[in-house]
């Protein structure tokens, strides 16, 4: 059985990976592999090897990310993500959510 904290801690980290993905993306662009992780080397959590595809998946459904074609010089384009206007947007506000909650603690 988890504890109340432990459901706490995944719902503020895999459950919203893509705060994590954008806050990420919001530095560099970045392909996938690289991003999991970073998350893990930044945010000390991995998200398992499908779901960062799946949120990536979603996020630029929602136009919140843009898909970047590169050729790296030998092997297949590499794709990579970078954020958008509008994920930026939905970053700052859900950053400001969480700053406005957190000082309640």
């Amino acid at each position: 059985m988890t504890t109340p904290s432990q459901r706490f801690e995944k719902s503020l980290t895999r459950d919203n990976l893509w705060i994590y993905i954008l806050t990420l993306l919001k530095k560099r662009e970045m392909y996938p592999y690289e991003i999991r992780d970073n998350i893990k080397k930044s945010f000390g959590f991995s998200p398992g090897n499908m779901t960062a595809y799946i949120v990536l998946r979603k996020l630029r459904s929602g136009g919140y990310v843009k898909v970047i074609k590169k050729d790296q010089g030998r092997g297949p384009e590499r794709t990579f993500y970078k954020i958008t206007t509008k994920g930026a947007a939905e970053l700052k506000k859900a950053s400001s959510v969480y700053k406005s909650l957190s000082k309640n603690f």
